[in-house]
Parts: C-alpha cells; sequence; structure tokens
C-alpha cells in the first residue's frame, strides 16, 4: 500500500516500479523453483495462478496509490504557482503603477527645461547682436535637444507599458483611412523633405471607410513612416493600401534605407532593441528602440499583425494588416 507513495516520492517513473515487480515475479520463482520440479502438473498450475493474481493485485494497488501521490503534489505546486502568479502580478501591477507615477514626475521638471530652454533660444534668436556673443547658446541647443529626446523616451515608454497592462481602450468609429493616412502625410512631409527624400504616396485602392480607431491607425502610420525617414539617407519613402480581402486590408510603407540584417530582424519589434548597421560607413540615428515595439503592440490590440520583408543596403518594408 505504501510502495507506490514511497516510489512517487523519490521520483520514481511507471517504468522503473514495473521493472521492480518483474524483478520480484522473477524472484519468487527463483525461490520455490525445486518446490515447483517436484509437484504435479495442477499444483503448479495452481501455484503460478496464485502468484500472479497476487503480484498483479500488488502492482494494481501500487499504481493506484502512486497516482494518488503524484496528483496530490501536482495539486500542491499548482497552489504554488497560483500563489506565486498572484504575488508577481501584484508586483507587475505596482511596478507599472510606480513607473507611470515616476514618469508623470519626471514629465513636469522636464517640460519645464525644455520650455525655458526654447524661450531663451527664441529670445536669443530676434537679437543676433549677442548671439555670437554668449558661448552657452551651443549648449542650451544641446540640453534642448536632449530633453526633447528624453521626453519622447518617457512618452514612449510609458504608451508601451500602457499596451501591455491591456489599459488602451479603442474607440471604434467608422473613419476615413484615406482622410485619416493623408493627415499624417502632411505632418511627416517636412522631415523628408529636410533629407532630401522623395515620398510616394498611394490610397487609392484603401477602403473607402471601416470601423477603427484612427487615433491608433494615425499612430502606427506615424511611427512606420517616422521611422523610414529616419534610416533612409537618399531614394524613395513609399506608402500604398490595398485591400486584400472581404476581411482584410492592409498599409505597406517602404523605404530605401539601410536595411535590416537576417539576424536582427526576429528581435526588431522587441523594447529597446536596436539594430546593428552591418555597412561601416553608416552611422545610425538617435532612436529610443520603442517605436517598432509600440507598432506591433497597437497592431494586435487592433486584431491585426505586421510583417516586414528587409534586405541590407536595399531598404525595408513593414506591412500592416488589419481588419
Amino acid at each position: 500500500m505504501t510502495h507506490g507513495i514511497f516510489r512517487a516520492k523519490q521520483g520514481f517513473d511507471p517504468a522503473e516500479i514495473a521493472r521492480e515487480y518483474r524483478l520480484l515475479r522473477q524472484q519468487i520463482f527463483l525461490a520455490i523453483n525445486a518446490e515447483l520440479q517436484l509437484a504435479t502438473v495442477t499444483e503448479v498450475i495452481r501455484a503460478v495462478r496464485v502468484i500472479n493474481a497476487v503480484v498483479d493485485e500488488a502492482i494494481g494497488q501500487c499504481f493506484q496509490s502512486y497516482t494518488q501521490e503524484r496528483l496530490r503534489e501536482l495539486e500542491e505546486l499548482q497552489s504554488q504557482l497560483m500563489l506565486t502568479n498572484e504575488q508577481l502580478i501584484r508586483l507587475v501591477n505596482t511596478t507599472q503603477e510606480n513607473f507611470s507615477v515616476l514618469a508623470h514626475e519626471l514629465k513636469t521638471p522636464l517640460n519645464s527645461i525644455i520650455n525655458y530652454s526654447d524661450l531663451f533660444l527664441r529670445q536669443v534668436r530676434k537679437r543676433p547682436d549677442i548671439r555670437d556673443t554668449l558661448p552657452s547658446v551651443e549648449n542650451i541647443e544641446r540640453v534642448l535637444r536632449n530633453g526633447r529626446q528624453l521626453l519622447s523616451l518617457i512618452n514612449s515608454a510609458l504608451e508601451l507599458s500602457r499596451c501591455k497592462a491591456g489599459k488602451i481602450e479603442l474607440h471604434l468609429v467608422p473613419t476615413d483611412v484615406r482622410s485619416a493616412i493623408n493627415h499624417v502625410v502632411e505632418i511627416m512631409e517636412p522631415l523628408a523633405s529636410a533629407k532630401k527624400l522623395d515620398m510616394v504616396i498611394d490610397t487609392s485602392d484603401a477602403p473607402e471607410q471601416l470601423l477603427t480607431d484612427s487615433l491608433r491607425l494615425q499612430q502606427i502610420v506615424t511611427n512606420l513612416l517616422s521611422n523610414a525617414i529616419r534610416y533612409t539617407n537618399s531614394g524613395t519613402i513609399r506608402l500604398t493600401c490595398q485591400v486584400r480581402s472581404e476581411q482584410q486590408w492592409s498599409i505597406a510603407i517602404s523605404d530605401t534605407g539601410m536595411g535590416i540584417s537576417p539576424e536582427d530582424q526576429p528581435h526588431i519589434f522587441e523594447p529597446f532593441y536596436r539594430s546593428r548597421s552591418t555597412l561601416s560607413h553608416v552611422r545610425l540615428p538617435d532612436s529610443t528602440g520603442l517605436g517598432l515595439a509600440i507598432v506591433k503592440q497597437l497592431v494586435e490590440i487592433l486584431q491585426g499583425e505586421i510583417e516586414l520583408v528587409s534586405q541590407v543596403g536595399v531598404g525595408s518594408t513593414f506591412t500592416v494588416i488589419l481588419p
């Protein structure tokens, strides 16, 4: 009765226990071998039947207690895992709350630094006679530039944290897709023009109207276009839309930038991951490493998927497929 419990606690598997009973059966027959040789056929058959019945019963009792002990261990393990999971959830929630509070606390003085730096620079620009006499102007410009980058990092981290915590609520409304995309393009065009990049936009095949979250859709397009412009030094940024079926449509954003190596592509949507340029003459632009992670989270919230095709030195195409 206790053999199964004992072996379960020792970590034996069922095959090892079955082997023990095979050995036991062999030892019993070896022990009475001399008597069996002197017995009649009827006595031998009776002895074999009795021994087999007793050993089989023992095996049944053993495996029953073995199974019960293993189930008890599993239930105990499940309870421990549930308790650990609850503790981890509380820890994650506390961490996210603390992070959100910290981020908001950081944004207040940071906005103040940015605004005062910007105000100072605007005043100096209005007075070119004193601009060259202030060696600190360059330092103020550096403070302003780094402050804006830090603020962008904080905002992106907060956005990603909200995505992962499931705290983003969708506001699904009938949306003019072409108008929403063109609005983003208007904002991005000056950035492309500053780098002398051509922007080719084709929304003629986009659905005229569909039920979606316009803000999140524009956020996805903004991040992808911004990324394409940032990582492209010359050539073309192309955005095309396509109705793929009655249930799906897609936005594809292509560039003629530096491309992403095959080793980096599986990790490109991970937070804070930045691809390494395999081209020695190419300097990577400053980036938080959160833009694509946010895009992937938002696409999944909208019940879509995102695909990447890229070749180093040729360019990249990100295709967002949405319902």
